[in-house]
């Protein structure tokens, strides 16, 4: 499907794992110039030789801690520099922090608010003079099935998400005037590789295989009551495909939306 990417600009934070690793690979594959942000050095030379490969003209790997202003506006002025402006902003990173309300430490709870929100926030407002010289512009969040179906032992993660996506409404309107678009991504569970990581940590003891699906969807079903209709998680790429289309031109109709992406639910 040609989304329109084209020889636009791309930014992912969190680009060299995960739901953003995917997101950039399809942004590649429609042939944007596609820059990730990463937190660590590692993997950054890799993702960036991967997109070129995959088809972005000028892939570029930056190291930028996101909770650090000064390196997030370096960042950004890295990206002023070699494009002058900016089509797509996608975030993707989140907090790991778990605990129950009785188990968490106000630091914690600041980690949590600090990743899960404040990361966006101040990317939001160093891309937003690059989206508006752009011809078209879109800014994708990714947040969390949980906003909808509270879990305990993640009280400040999703209250951090639930932040994220009240901010992605109330952008889609300030911005609208400006033709950019924001939405909102919420993903059930996903095979990424923290998620398979954490699995090899049970896989004696419970019987677990970390690469299935299957397993993967039974241990959220039962420890987090999070079942899904389809009876297995999701791959990256299964998410990545939907963050690239509400970051293309080819949306030009959705904004202020918040778009589930969980292999099913019982909510609406």
């Amino acid at each position: 499907m040609d989304l329109g990417l084209s020889n636009a600009t791309a930014l992912v934070t969190g680009g060299t794992q995960g739901m953003g690793r995917a997101t950039a690979e399809f942004f590649a594959r429609d042939g944007a110039r596609v820059a990730v942000f990463a937190r660590s050095s590692d993997g950054l030379a890799e993702t960036e030789k991967a997109l070129r490969r995959l088809g972005s003209p000028d892939a570029v790997g930056i190291q930028v801690d996101v909770t650090n202003p000064a390196l997030v506006r370096e960042g950004f002025s890295t990206i002023s520099e070699r494009w002058g402006s900016l089509n797509a902003f996608v975030n993707t990173i989140g907090p790991g922090v778990t605990g129950s309300i009785d188990e968490l430490t106000e630091e914690q709870w600041k980690e949590s608010f600090e990743l899960g929100t404040m990361s966006a926030v101040r990317c939001v407002r160093e891309a937003l003079p690059l989206l508006r010289k752009a011809d078209w512009a879109r800014i994708v969040f990714v947040s969390a099935h949980s906003t909808r179906r509270q879990t305990p032992s993640l009280v400040s993660y999703t209250a951090a998400k639930s932040a994220l996506t009240s901010i992605s409404k109330n952008l889609s309107r300030t911005l609208a005037p400006d033709g950019i678009l924001v939405n909102t991504v919420s993903p059930g569970t996903f095979l990424t590789g923290g998620v398979r990581r954490w699995l090899e940590g049970m896989a004696v003891e419970r019987g677990v295989d970390p690469n299935s699906l299957e397993d993967l969807n039974r241990i959220i079903a039962e420890d987090f009551g999070e079942p899904c209709d389809l009876g297995r998680a999701g791959l990256p790429d299964e998410i990545g495909a939907v963050i690239a289309f509400l970051a293309s031109r080819t949306n030009s109709y959705m904004t202020g939306a918040d778009v589930n992406v969980d292999g099913g639910s019982d909510f609406a």
